[in-house]
């Protein structure tokens, strides 16, 4: 036995993810998201964009979903988190229907406490994720500058 390694667990049998992810709920019926689809790539300042995406049911019964919009800011000042829930809309779906959903994101979506306790956003590149919970998304990259 090598006396570096005895205190290393080599069992793999149990996966380490969350068995529900963050948003995660059940429903009757199944729903497929299209791409998002995203008003501008390039924005500056007190611009708003705007986030599309199209919800189907797809299975056989009337259901409720909730389209859950997350932001990641990859390059900030500070440990930001992987992803921050920003906005969600629920969409009643009868079976075989298709609803655009749109949600609008402004500066204020991407402000955070920096280092000087000033809430403000800082310029760069933001991953916009929308989808049914944490886990199953869609993403696309913007660019924001002041």
């Amino acid at each position: 036995m090598d006396p570096n390694n005895r205190f290393t667990s080599k069992y793999l049998d149990i996966s380490n993810d969350p068995v529900y992810p963050f948003g995660y709920g059940l429903s009757y019926t199944t729903f497929e998201y299209s791409n998002i689809k995203l008003s501008k790539l390039q924005l500056k300042g007190d611009e708003t964009l705007t986030a599309s995406i199209t919800v189907a049911n797809t299975g056989k019964v009337a259901g409720e979903e909730v389209v859950q919009l997350y932001i990641q800011d990859p390059v900030a000042s500070i440990s930001r988190p992987v992803k921050e829930l920003k906005n969600f809309r629920k969409v009643m779906l009868q079976p075989g229907e298709k609803k655009d959903i749109n949600i609008e994101i402004t500066t204020n979506d991407l402000k955070f406490y920096n280092s000087d306790l000033k809430y403000d956003w800082e310029p760069g590149d933001f991953i916009i994720y929308i989808g049914t919970n944490s886990r199953d998304v869609k993403s696309m990259k913007v660019n924001w500058g002041k």
